[in-house]
C-alpha cells in the first residue's frame, strides 16, 4: 500500500500572506538602500514593532532614574546605537562591514524576539537577508534558529544547502560551503587562527567545505580546512537497520 504523501507544516493562509508581504517589503527596502544610515532606520523601525508592538518615535525622557531601562531597551534597537564585536577587528572590511552591520543585528535580534521562533517564517527571513549580506546565497537554502555570523560577506553558499541551529559561521577569513551541503547543529565553522605565542596575532585562512559533505552536529572545522566533496567531519551514529 502506498505511503500518504505527508505535507509539510504550514502556516494558515492569511498568515502566509502577511509574511510575505513583510519579507518582500523588507527584500525591496534593503535592495534600494545600501547606506548604513538609512539601512539602520529600517532595521529600529522592524524592532519598535517586534520588541515593543508599535513604531518608532516620541522623545525619550532620559532624565528619570526610573525610565533608564525602558531607555536602554529603545536606543538598542537602533542599530547606529550598537556595536559588534566583528567591527573591532584588524581585518574588517569597514565598507563592506558598516552596509551590512544593520543587517547583522537585525539577523541577531530577529532570532531572538518572539516570532524568531517561527519556523516557516524564519526560514524564509534568513534567506531574504541573507542575499543582502553574503557574497553568494544560493537557492533551496535552509538556515534555521540561532545561526551566529561574524563578518557576512566572506561567506559564501550554495543551493541547497542545509544549516541548522546554533551553528558558527566566523568568516573573517572566508568560508565557501558547496551545493547540498549539510552543517549540523552547534558546529562551528572557522577561517582564521590566534597565533600560540601571541593570541592577537591573527591568521586569515579561507574555509572550504565542498559538495554534498557532512559537518557532524558540535563539530569543529579549523581554519584553513577544505572538506572535499561527499566526505564527513565529525561524529555520526552508527547505521541502524
Amino acid at each position: 500500500m502506498a505511503t500518504p504523501t505527508q505535507t509539510a507544516p504550514h502556516p494558515a493562509a492569511e498568515a502566509e500572506e502577511v509574511y510575505r508581504r513583510w519579507l518582500q517589503f523588507l527584500d525591496e527596502e534593503f535592495t534600494r538602500h545600501k547606506s548604513p544610515e538609512r539601512r539602520a532606520e529600517v532595521v529600529r523601525d522592524q524592532l519598535y514593532q517586534l520588541y515593543l508592538g508599535r513604531p518608532h518615535g516620541g522623545k525619550l525622557n532620559l532624565t528619570l532614574t526610573s525610565e533608564l531601562p525602558g531607555n536602554i531597551l529603545n536606543l538598542s534597537l537602533d542599530p547606529e546605537n550598537v556595536t559588534l564585536e566583528a567591527g573591532h577587528f584588524s581585518d574588517v572590511d569597514r565598507q563592506k562591514f558598516d552596509e551590512r552591520k544593520p543587517l547583522l543585528w537585525f539577523w541577531a535580534m530577529f532570532d531572538r524576539s518572539p516570532v524568531g521562533l517561527n519556523h516557516w517564517l524564519g526560514i524564509r527571513f534568513r534567506c531574504m537577508l541573507g542575499r543582502h549580506i553574503f557574497a553568494q546565497m544560493g537557492n533551496g537554502v535552509r538556515i534555521y534558529h540561532g545561526v551566529d555570523l561574524t563578518y557576512g560577506y566572506n561567506l559564501r553558499i550554495d543551493d541547497g544547502v542545509v544549516i541548522h541551529q546554533r551553528v558558527l559561521l566566523n568568516d573573517r577569513g572566508g568560508i565557501a560551503i558547496g551545493r547540498g551541503a549539510v552543517i549540523g547543529s552547534f558546529a562551528r565553522i572557522l577561517s582564521h587562527a590566534h597565533g600560540r605565542e601571541n593570541y592577537e596575532k591573527v591568521t586569515l585562512l579561507p574555509t572550504t567545505i565542498g559538495a554534498n559533505a557532512r559537518i557532524a552536529s558540535h563539530a569543529i572545522v579549523l581554519g584553513g580546512t577544505h572538506v572535499g566533496d561527499g566526505e564527513a567531519v565529525g561524529s555520526f551514529p552508527s547505521h541502524q537497520g
